[in-house]
């Protein structure tokens, strides 16, 4: 496995692990409260852009992707599902999908931009709530996923 020394995401999971395939793990972030629904896909390897992976590499990772934002939108349905790929700060490979709600601290901004409200503690607390369904969902369809990604 290549890792990079000072990356974080290569000498630490990056949150609360909820799944993994050899190739990547899901994580949700427990850096920011009002982001309880934050995950990310974080590629396992150290590959800075999403072009250092191979075509069935780059498949796998984006079907893991799809496979959070639909169990995020079946349990929680967010008004939005924020996804990105930047790495500026970590320049290792990871998937930010975000489940997002006009009520939240920086809607209709990204979850980087200037807070533009408190996020309403209730709503918080049932998007809490529920995240255990949602990473049962993930947990649950990732073995087929690393299968599939295999037999690739």
């Amino acid at each position: 496995m290549a890792r990079v020394a000072g990356c974080v995401l290569c000498e630490t999971d990056g949150g609360a692990v909820v799944a993994s395939t050899p190739s990547l793990r899901v994580i949700r972030s427990e850096e920011d409260p009002r982001y309880p629904a934050f995950y990310r896909v974080v590629w396992t390897d150290h590959a800075p852009e999403f072009t250092d992976l191979s075509v069935a590499q780059r498949a796998h990772c984006l079907e893991v992707v799809a496979l959070v934002e639909e169990a995020l939108r079946r349990h929680l349905r967010p008004h939005k599902v924020n996804l990105a790929s930047l790495g500026n700060a970590v320049p290792h490979l990871h998937w930010h999908v975000i489940a997002r709600w006009p009520w939240d601290a920086h809607f209709p901004g990204p979850v980087w931009a200037v807070e533009q409200r408190q996020a309403p503690v209730d709503r918080l607390a049932e998007v809490t709530a529920a995240l255990q369904a949602v990473e049962a969902d993930i947990a649950a369809a990732m073995p087929r996923l690393a299968a599939h990604h295999r037999s690739a």
